[in-house]
């Protein structure tokens, strides 16, 4: 596992969706451990100028890759990069959600979201592999959900994938020197919910609502100790008790109700 506290241990992490919310911090967080990085995203203006900001505050290298990563050929440079240069460190952050419902939603923009919270964790996870179990140590943090432990929209079922792998892989490849760790927070204060044109008010009461420096501050501590899933906050960790004892037939009633009075 590498210690990333560890001064011998420190390297290159590669972040994906880098240059807001919970991305970005990862990248701060990183950088002021002295890790030089990889930042990706979509918005090259943003990206060059996180990057600019982090090396001038942290001293580190940064390096950016433009990369819509739900398009194979722009994908294939990270995973490039992955597979042929030293990262330590893999965040797995990229994500977005969609604000319809899924009869309502086109089936492209739902397979996109697939793609990017399922499809593209594993295929850069297994691009980053070999090089850590060959060094004999490496860190994968995929961002989940709490939302992966309930029966709720395609997003969900989306996230429970990471929650799913990290547990098998973490056990699995942890005789390796390999930590994969699952980071599964509830509501957090990013721009995630306004892209979707969403306000936090609607979503949930403002106690349940997570600042994202101490989040990622404690997915870095639990990756560090080998944990398989980071659930920040001690009444996240409750809530997921709690999701995980409902039985699944009221889950789902809940959510025919909710989905059909919205829709009148």
């Amino acid at each position: 596992m590498t210690r990333l506290t560890d001064p011998a241990e420190r390297g290159t992490a590669l972040v994906t969706g880098a240059t807001a919310g919970i991305g970005a911090e990862f990248a701060r967080q990183l950088a002021a451990r002295g890790m030089d990085l990889v930042l990706v995203a979509r918005d090259e203006a943003r990206l060059r100028a996180s990057a600019a900001q982090l090396a001038d505050r942290y001293g580190v290298a940064v390096d950016v890759l433009v990369a819509d990563l739900t398009d194979a050929e722009q994908r294939a440079t990270v995973e490039t990069r992955l597979a042929s240069s030293a990262v330590q460190v893999l965040v797995n952050n990229a994500g977005f959600g969609l604000p319809l419902e899924f009869d309502l939603n086109a089936v492209d923009d739902e397979v996109r979201q697939l793609d990017l919270l399922a499809t593209v964790p594993l295929r850069l996870t297994h691009a980053v592999l070999p090089q850590m179990i060959e060094r004999g140590s490496g860190t994968v943090i995929t961002v989940a959900s709490l939302a992966g432990y309930a029966p709720l929209t395609t997003y969900s079922a989306a996230k429970a994938w990471a929650v799913v792998f990290s547990r098998w892989a973490s056990a699995y490849y942890r005789p390796a020197g390999v930590t994969i760790t699952a980071l599964a927070p509830g509501f957090v204060r990013t721009e995630f919910h306004e892209r979707m044109e969403i306000t936090r008010e609607s979503m949930a009461p403002r106690w349940m609502w997570l600042d994202v420096e101490p989040l990622v501050r404690t997915a870095l501590r639990d990756a560090e100790r080998g944990r398989a899933v980071s659930i920040p906050s001690v009444r996240y960790k409750l809530l997921s008790l709690v999701m995980g004892a409902i039985p699944m037939g009221l889950v789902t009633a809940n959510a025919r109700r909710t989905r059909w009075s919205r829709r009148g």
